[in-house]
Parts: structure tokens; sequence; C-alpha cells
């Protein structure tokens, strides 16, 4: 711990005293939050709530087991109908969190004798689950399809899958996509998207960067979350039906760990349906993220509308950590997001944006960013 400490790194818990929103309450004060993964401002909505209520009067707080004993319930039943209508898939498969999914998804498919090609970025459920499969595992350089191309060509193995974030949560950029379902397909390699960060934000029904280019067919296996866009807790993966099953009978953290509650289900279902049709809220996160982003460049920051998130790098943890407690002076929570997260020497303030955010709430950020003179 001292360790830590001193190279800035140290971690520690912030309560809030209030639902999540565009305004927090953290330790006596009311904050703008731009720390938040709550891009449509599901996570307080009433109609959210009003489904887990009425879900909790019908079946109780807790699952009482997993799914495969006695957890399962119609709640969890419907919500996977659900998702895989929303995701245009065959099926669809529930888990108690986006890293539970991509562990336990890929030490269902991968074994020693298969490759899996992880992309040097990816989110660290994603590097777990590479490692707890037992493949061979091979990283190839941020969105370098070319390199991808001749490590699938010179890895022999029973099964090759690639793994990859379509919106990379620290930098908001986007995964080369189409490339990949390419080179996948020239090598009949399988390919796994984590649409964590892009499910609600991208795509004309909000079901992400596959629905937005058209692959949703192309692509095998799709994760995505219940705890960003939808506001609530939990995670999903969509393909065929044969594979959902196979992960169903497989993957160890859906195998042995109590269900989600069927409460939290009815509210995943609610966020669902508002995604899908409420083209207004999307609508208003991309006005603001379209404003953020040139409020960021005039100030001399590298910025693109691509996403909901943007990071300001700073360089070294405890710089961050210092533009952090300024920006708070000013009423704005912003989270320094540090090593082991980001790379060494890319320690950052990471703004993530919600469709709740005012263009009030949006100045101020940029305010408060011009007078840190970064």
């Amino acid at each position: 711990m001292d360790s830590l400490s001193s190279r800035g790194l140290k971690r520690f818990l912030e309560p809030l005293d209030s639902p999540q929103g565009p305004l927090v309450r953290v330790g006596g004060e009311t904050l703008v939050n731009f720390s938040s993964n709550d891009y449509l401002g599901l996570a307080a909505s009433p109609s959210v709530r009003a489904a887990a209520m009425a879900a909790l009067e019908v079946h109780g707080v807790g699952s009482g087991a997993s799914r495969l004993v006695v957890g399962d319930t119609t709640a969890h039943q419907r919500l996977e109908a659900r998702l895989a209508a929303f995701e245009h898939a065959e099926a669809a498969l529930l888990f108690n969190s986006g890293y539970a999914a991509n562990v336990g998804t890929l030490q269902a498919l991968l074994g020693p004798e298969d490759a899996v090609f992880s992309d040097a970025l990816n989110h660290a459920s994603l590097i777990d689950g590479c490692r707890l499969s037992r493949a061979r595992t091979v990283v190839y350089p941020h969105a370098d399809v070319e390199v991808l191309d001749r490590a699938l060509a010179s890895t022999p193995a029973r099964r090759r899958l690639v793994v990859t974030d379509t919106v990379f949560s620290m930098d908001g950029d986007h995964a080369p996509l189409r490339e990949l379902v390419g080179v996948c397909r020239a090598h009949g390699a399988a390919l796994l998207v984590d649409e964590a960060h892009a499910t609600g934000v991208l795509g004309s029904r909000g079901a992400g960067l596959c629905e937005e280019l058209g692959l949703e067919s192309a692509v095998d296996v799709r994760m995505g979350t219940l705890s960003k866009s939808l506001g609530v807790l939990g995670a999903y993966i969509c393909a065929s039906r044969p594979v959902v099953e196979l992960v169903l009978n497989r993957a160890r953290p859906l195998v042995f760990s109590t269900a989600l509650p069927a409460a939290l289900c009815a509210a995943a279902g609610a966020a669902v349906d508002i995604v899908e049709h409420d083209d207004a809220l999307r609508a208003r996160l991309w006005r603001n993220i379209r404003r953020f982003s040139q409020g960021l460049r005039s100030l001399g920051f590298a910025a693109e509308p691509r996403s909901a998130i943007f990071p300001v790098i700073v360089g070294e943890p405890e710089a961050a950590v210092a533009a952090a407690r300024a920006l708070r002076s000013k009423g704005l929570l912003v989270k320094a997001i540090r090593p082991p997260t980001v790379p060494v020497g890319t320690s950052r303030l990471r703004f993530c944006l919600s469709a709740a955010h005012t263009e009030g709430h949006l100045d101020l950020a940029l305010e408060g960013l011009r007078s840190l003179r970064l």
C-alpha cells in the first residue's frame, strides 16, 4: 500500500448519497457527474424503476440459486428473448456482469488446443478471459488488422477466435470492425466483440457498432452490458443457439453464481424498450457529444465525436489526480484514470457524457478544463 501511495496509484472508495445522474451527492457536495457510464440517463428512470418494483412484488428479492439449479425465472427468460430480438440474434444468455460474461464465454469456447487473438487495448475482462481459457493468446497492436492478418496466417490451432472491444472504454475509439470481419473470414476464424460501450449509443436502434455497420450477422458472438446505457446491472451474449447452449453448459461464472434478481431482469427489459424506441434520448446524447467534442478542440485537445467517452491525457498519475481535484473544486466529478487501467505515461481525465447532461453542464466542464491550462 505504501508503494501504491508513493506512485500515485492508491485507490479509495467514495460512496454516493444520491441516485446516479448528471448531478450526484458525494461527501456532502453536489457535483456534476462526468464519470458515470449511464449514457442515456436510465439508471434513475421512473419507468425502469417501476418495472423493477412490479417484479419485486411477484418474485421477491434474491434468486436463491444459480439458474441451472432453481434461480431461473420467467423474467430471465423474457429478458433473454427480448435481448435476442433487440440484437437480431438467434439466442441470448444472461450473466451477472460484463466481466463474468467475457471471462465465462471465452473459458467456455476455448481450450489448450485453440488460439485467441486479442487487441492490445482490450478490456481487462477480455484479457483475463483469454488467460483463463488456457488457449494460446496472441496480442496484436491496437486496431492493427495487418498484423492480425499475419498472425492468423502463421498460428495453427483447432479453433481460432479474434476478440475485441467495439468501442474502447478508455479512448472512445472504434475497432476497425469491417476489416476484422474480412480477415476473420479469410482465415476461417470466429469473431467475438464486446459492445459494452456501444450498446445504446451507436446504431439506429441503439444495438451497437455491429448494427450501425450492418454486421450483426457477420459477428459470431456479441457481448453487451445491462449496466451502462441500460442503467441496470448484468450482461448478455448473443450468438447462434448452439453456441449459447454450449456457453450455458460450460461458463463457470454462470454455472456457479446465483442468478440475477428477477426484478433487475424486468428493469432491464423496460430499459431495452426505451433504448430501441426512444430516439430522442440518443439524439440528445449525440448533440452533447458533438458539442463537447467541438469545445475540446477549441481548447487544443484532440477530440472526435465517435462515442460518449473523451479522454484528456495528462501523463503522470499524480498530475491526473491533481487535475481531478482541481475540477472538483469547481463542482465537477471527473475521476483520474491511472495505470494499470491505462498504459504507463497516459494517465488521464476520462469524461463520460450522458443524454441527461445539459449544455450548462458541458460548458462548466469546458471552462474547468480551460482553467487547468493542461
